[in-house]
């Protein structure tokens, strides 16, 4: 099966538990493998092989796809979200974005058009991020997955833990980087990145979350927040070559 874009689409939905980890980046590995192991991490597996064992539907099909697109050393933008999408066919393991042909939801609207109004740049044609992972933006969500219909219904089941993990690793990075943390699930990592040695060296931007129901909220709000000039900015600054949004 092809999307629009003509590139063959994988499955909508989870089918197993645990995901294959092959394609995962060695450099997430040994993290991700110590939360599996943990007691944290097999309480996680028993929720969700239940769950699979009842016959829910869960998102997305691929999990830790953000881990095999953006090698740790190669981060230089972190997004920072709540958890998938949970509507048919739109999470495919990249915080925020979907498949080329899928409809954009009305979070991934809000941000197309936050970087219209902050960079002057048009819409893209599509809605699939894989363009920005590979650029070195980790596009993660603070919970992994998610069940049909039914949003945060995977909050507190554990991810936390790991995806805490995660943007410690990413802080803990020799070179400056940029969180962007939206939404009051992402920016409870927050804590995290002001508990670790030398990250002031990051830049650390909150608004709310992209989502209709927030996106204009003070006192963060999302739209106006510019968060993509700021990425562009402190990246001129640091002598880096800026995102190609």
């Amino acid at each position: 099966m092809l999307d629009l874009a003509g590139a063959p689409m994988g499955p909508e939905r989870l089918a197993h538990w645990p995901p294959d980890l092959s394609a995962m980046d060695a450099s997430w590995a040994p993290s991700v493998q110590l939360f599996l192991g943990s007691a944290q991490g097999q309480a996680l597996s028993m929720r969700l092989t239940q769950a699979l064992a009842e016959g829910r539907t869960l998102y997305p099909p691929e999990p830790f796809k953000m881990l095999s697109l953006t090698p740790l050393d190669r981060v230089r933008v972190v997004i920072l979200g709540q958890d998938p999408y949970h509507g048919h066919g739109q999470a495919h393991g990249l915080a925020f974005s979907v498949s080329a042909g899928v409809p954009w939801p009305p979070s991934l609207r809000n941000i197309f058009k936050e970087i219209q109004t902050s960079l002057g740049l048009p819409p893209p044609a599509h809605g699939c991020l894989v363009r920005w992972a590979k650029q070195g933006v980790l596009l993660l969500n603070t919970c992994l997955t998610v069940e049909a219909g039914l949003p945060a219904s995977h909050a507190r089941w554990g991810w936390e833990a790991l995806t805490d993990s995660l943007v410690k690793l990413v802080a803990q990075s020799d070179k400056p980087v940029v969180f962007m943390l939206w939404g009051a699930h992402a920016q409870a990592k927050k804590k995290i990145l002001d508990a670790v040695a030398g990250s002031s060296k990051h830049l650390i931007l909150q608004s709310n979350h992209p989502s209709p129901l927030s996106a204009m909220r003070p006192p963060l709000p999302f739209l106006g927040c510019g968060h993509f000039a700021s990425a562009q900015l402190f990246a001129d600054r640091n002598g880096e070559q800026a995102i190609t949004w």
